[in-house]
């Protein structure tokens, strides 16, 4: 039996216990860090669609290229703050870093969400330094 791979978010658990079955559509992120999670390991697998459908609509781009050569590989995310603000508002701040060319690179933001029917939405976020 071949084993369970591990999520590329970094949550320790199989991919199809973690952020599997929000990419495939089986079940929305349960919480907003959950979503930002998911979101990083679609960066991580360059699933466009996803990231684009788990956009909220007020602020998604037309489009989303994720083409770069070399293509980026994302090497680790931290979480480093799950603020939920009301029942249908949240920020979560993390660091993802990556590698692009040999070169490490680092994302640091806090992003807001917003919960609409049942799911939560990445509407935007703040870079830190």
């Amino acid at each position: 039996m071949k084993p369970a791979t591990s999520c590329p978010c970094g949550s320790g658990r199989a991919f199809g216990a973690c952020c599997g079955p929000a990419l495939s559509g089986e079940r929305p992120a349960p919480t907003a860090e959950a979503l930002m999670r998911s979101r990083y390991t679609a960066f991580a697998l360059r699933d466009t669609a996803y990231l684009l459908a788990s956009w909220h609509p007020s602020t998604r781009p037309q489009n989303l290229a994720l083409d770069e050569q070399p293509p980026p590989k994302w090497i680790g995310l931290e979480v480093r703050a799950h603020r939920p603000l009301a029942d249908d508002r949240a920020e979560v701040e993390f660091l993802a870093r990556c590698r692009i060319g040999g070169r490490a690179q680092r994302l640091h933001e806090t992003s807001r969400f917003v919960k609409e029917g049942g799911r939560w939405y990445y509407v935007d976020g703040d870079l830190h330094d």
